[in-house]
C-alpha cells in the first residue's frame, strides 16, 4: 500500500522526507490563508518572495519546483511571516532545513560557504590568525591605558573562574577594533570580572544560514568547551543574528556539558545600569535617536525592552520605529543575504526601501543598532536612500555617555 501511495502521489515521499526533518512544528497544518505572505515585509517589493506558495509546493511534494524556487535564498529567515501564521509554521526553520538537507555546499550562493569554511579552518569568520588577534589586543590595551590614565590596565586574557566569558565578532577585531575598545572601556567602568579567550573568541556561526548542521555543530562546540575550560560562570555575546541566536540555538539543541547562562551584552548593560554600576550622562547625546530591533534578537529570542531601558537611561529624545519590537521589519540583510553579492541590488534597493521608510519617518539623526550584520545593511541603505543618519552600535553610544568612576588602584580589569 505504501508503494501504491507513492505511485499515486509521487511527491509524497519528498514531503514526508522534509516533515521528518522537522520536530517542533508541522507545516502540513498550513491553511493556505496567505497571512504569511501578507506579513512578509518584502513580498510586495521582491518577485518570488511568496512564503504561502513555497509551503504549498512543499505540501504537494514538488521537489524540483521547491529546489529551483528562488524563495529558498531570497528569504531572510527573519520569521516576520511566522508571527502572522495562525498555525505557527516557522518559515526560517523550514527554509534552513531545505537549504541544509537538499543543497550541497557547492550550491550555496555567494561566499556564504567560504565564510563557513574559514570558520572551520581558522576558528573565526575573518581568518584572523592567533598572532593578529594578540597584536590587536596589545594595541587596544595600550590605547586604553592612555585613555583611562591607568598604566596598570590589562585586558584579562584567559583569566580563570571569571564571572563573564566575553565572545564577539571577528569583524570587531579586523575592521572595527574601536567598537571592541568601547566595550572593554564599559567593562572597566563597571569593574566586572570577565575574560577573553585566546583560543576561541568569535561567536558568529554562518552555518546557521547554510543549514548544514554538521558544520554548525563543529563551529559552535569549541566556544562552549572554552567557557568550561576557563571556568567562566556565564557567556556574554556582543553580536546578534549570526552569533547570539546561533549560540542560543546550539546551546539548547546540542550542549550536554556544564550548564551556564548565555546572554546578550544588552542584557548585561541593562543589569549593570539597573544596579548602578554604570553611570551615564544624559546631556552628551541630545539629538533624536531611534532603535532597530534585529529579527533574531527581538523576534526569535524575545529581547526588546532591555535595549530600550539602556537607551532611555541616557537618551532624552528616543523615537520608536513603526512597527517595532517583535513585529519590526527585517533590515533586509539577514539569513546570510549580505554574503550573497549576486543579490546586492535586491538587498539594498528593494528590501532596503522598507527599512529606509521606517528610519526616515522617525526623524531620528542616530540609529542605534546592536548587530553588526544589521549595521552593514543599514549603512548601505542609508547611503543608497540618502538618509543622512549616523548608524551606531548601541555599545558605542553607551561608551560615549559613560561617567567614569574615580580610578581605584587594582581595578579588576
Amino acid at each position: 500500500m505504501e508503494n501504491t501511495t507513492n505511485v499515486l502521489h509521487p511527491g509524497s515521499a519528498f514531503r514526508e522526507e522534509v516533515k521528518g526533518l522537522i520536530h517542533d512544528f508541522d507545516f502540513g497544518n498550513c491553511l493556505s490563508c496567505g497571512m504569511c505572505t501578507a506579513g512578509c515585509p518584502f513580498s510586495d517589493l521582491v518577485s518570488g518572495l511568496d512564503p504561502r506558495r513555497f509551503v504549498r509546493k512543499l505540501l504537494l511534494g514538488l521537489r524540483e519546483e521547491v529546489l529551483s524556487d528562488p524563495f529558498v535564498f531570497l528569504c531572510n529567515m527573519c520569521e516576520r511571516c511566522t508571527i502572522e501564521c495562525p498555525m505557527g509554521i516557522k518559515m526560517g526553520a523550514l527554509v534552513r532545513t531545505v537549504r541544509g538537507h537538499f543543497y550541497t555546499r557547492e550550491q550555496y550562493p555567494g561566499f556564504l560557504q567560504k565564510v563557513v569554511q574559514e570558520q572551520l579552518e581558522t576558528g573565526n569568520q575573518m581568518s584572523v590568525t592567533p598572532e593578529e588577534f594578540l597584536e590587536t589586543l596589545d594595541w587596544l590595551q595600550e590605547e586604553l591605558q592612555q585613555e583611562l590614565g591607568d598604566p596598570d590596565y590589562r585586558i584579562p586574557l584567559d583569566r580563570r573562574d571569571a564571572d563573564y566569558f566575553y565572545a564577539f565578532n571577528a569583524r570587531e577585531v579586523k575592521y572595527y577594533p574601536h567598537e571592541l575598545q568601547a566595550v572593554l572601556k564599559i567593562f572597566y567602568a563597571a569593574g566586572i570580572n570577565y575574560t577573553i579567550s585566546s583560543r576561541k573568541w568569535d561567536a558568529t556561526n554562518l552555518a546557521l544560514f547554510t543549514g548544514n548542521n554538521e558544520d554548525f555543530y563543529k563551529i559552535q562546540m569549541p566556544l562552549f568547551e572554552e567557557v568550561v575550560r576557563l571556568g567562566a560562570k556565564e557567556l556574554i555575546i556582543t553580536e546578534c543574528g549570526g552569533a547570539f541566536y546561533a549560540t542560543r540555538h546550539a546551546y539548547r539543541t546540542y550542549w550536554k556539558g556544564r550548564p551556564f547562562p548565555v546572554r546578550h551584552i544588552i542584557q548585561l548593560l541593562d543589569q549593570l545600569i539597573g544596579e548602578g554600576r554604570l553611570k551615564l550622562d544624559p546631556t552628551v547625546i541630545t539629538v533624536p535617536v531611534t532603535y532597530h530591533d534585529p529579527c533574531s534578537l527581538a523576534r526569535k529570542e524575545g529581547l526588546a525592552e532591555e535595549a530600550r531601558r539602556v537607551l532611555k537611561a541616557f537618551i532624552r529624545d528616543f523615537r520608536e520605529m513603526n512597527p517595532n519590537r517583535k513585529v519590526n521589519y527585517c533590515c533586509g540583510g539577514g539569513g546570510g543575504f549580505i554574503a550573497m553579492p549576486e543579490y546586492s541590488k535586491i538587498r539594498i534597493e528593494a528590501k532596503g526601501q522598507r527599512k529606509a521608510e521606517q528610519i526616515r519617518a522617525t526623524g531620528a539623526q542616530i540609529v542605534a543598532v546592536p548587530c553588526h550584520n544589521c549595521m552593514d545593511q543599514i549603512n548601505d541603505v542609508t547611503l543608497h536612500f540618502k538618509l543622512g543618519t549616523s548608524n551606531r552600535h548601541i555599545c558605542s553610544l553607551v561608551e560615549e555617555a559613560l561617567i567614569m568612576p574615580p580610578r581605584k588602584k587594582g581595578n579588576i580589569s
